[in-house]
């Protein structure tokens, strides 16, 4: 079996960071499994690693999407895999990364029925999202999958729209068997402590133009309606553009739902198995992920 290590955690935890220096003492390259970071053009508000850590280590995945395209949740993890396969034979993959659908596919064996994108049944749903609205496509899905209806994210179309393909084409996606040898760490944070990152790394991205980001994307014509355009941080700037929220209301909007979301990825990886987690204000916490990774590598 293929080895793979996998760095997960919470949303401004320092997954970049730790990547990069594992994969420069153990000869990895870094497989980014982030929903934003694969759209060009998406930078500040989705912490893209910069041009200096991308020297040091080989990324992949990074702006292989054009801003107004749509990329599933299958398609990018076909892209993992064939990734881990290109890399193995003479690097260790390093997967990185807080999307839990994609870490949940590769580990668990989704594979969502293979199924692709039809396009015609895709423009025939956003056509439906346009007149009928979400909710119309959220009663579509309880009638035809009840139990995606009640795990989904009813206020997210493109997911919405995903699992009605999946439905149609494919039935549930089916759960096989993990391929690889993986080692996987959670790096973690107490969580006030997080949380006080979270609003320093937003405050950042305030000051580093992601207001000025947004506004580019929206001019050069990337949709409001855009996948990469409801990730958190640029929704609310959009929302903020369009005059619907003050300035304060939308800095604090980015925050408390980034706060909810690292919430939810932590909450994810306390339900998965095997997982090593890594607190990374411990003394020499760097040292031991080491120490274990060699020992995995050794068999």
């Amino acid at each position: 079996m293929k080895k793979v290590l996998f760095i997960l955690g919470p949303t401004a935890v320092g997954k970049t960071k730790t990547s990069v220096s594992l994969a420069r003492k153990f000869g990895g390259e870094v497989i980014s499994a982030d929903s934003v970071q694969i759209f060009k053009g998406f930078n500040i508000g989705s912490a893209k690693v910069t041009k200096e850590e991308m020297c040091e280590v080989k990324h992949h995945l990074i702006d292989i999407c054009e801003p107004n395209e749509n990329f599933t949740a299958y398609e990018m993890t076909e892209a993992i895999r064939k990734k881990i396969d290109e890399i193995s034979p003479y690097a260790l993959p390093i997967v990185v990364g807080g999307t839990a659908l994609y870490v949940k596919s590769l580990l668990l064996g989704y594979n969502f029925g293979g199924v692709g994108v039809d396009e015609d049944y895709r423009k025939k749903l956003e056509e439906i999202l346009k007149v009928d609205g979400i909710e119309k496509l959220a009663e579509m899905l309880k009638d035809v999958s009840p139990s995606a209806y009640e795990k989904i994210d009813k206020k997210n179309p493109h997911r919405l729209i995903r699992a009605l393909e999946i439905a149609r084409f494919s039935g549930e996606k089916k759960e096989g068997k993990c391929e690889y040898d993986a080692l996987i760490f959670a790096l973690n944070l107490e969580r006030q402590k997080l949380y006080e990152r979270i609003n320093r790394r937003v405050d950042i991205m305030l000051e580093n133009g992601l207001v000025e980001e947004a506004r580019a994307l929206l001019k050069a014509g990337v949709s409001e309606n855009a996948q990469a355009m409801h990730a958190i941080g640029y929704k609310e700037v959009v929302q903020y553009l369009k005059g619907e929220i003050s300035f304060e209301r939308m800095k604090e909007l980015i925050k408390q739902h980034s706060r909810n979301y690292a919430k939810r990825q932590l909450t994810f990886l306390r339900g998965m198995e095997n997982v090593n987690f890594v607190d990374i204000e411990e003394k020499d916490y760097q040292k031991k992920m080491e120490n274990m990774i060699e020992r995995w590598k050794n068999g």
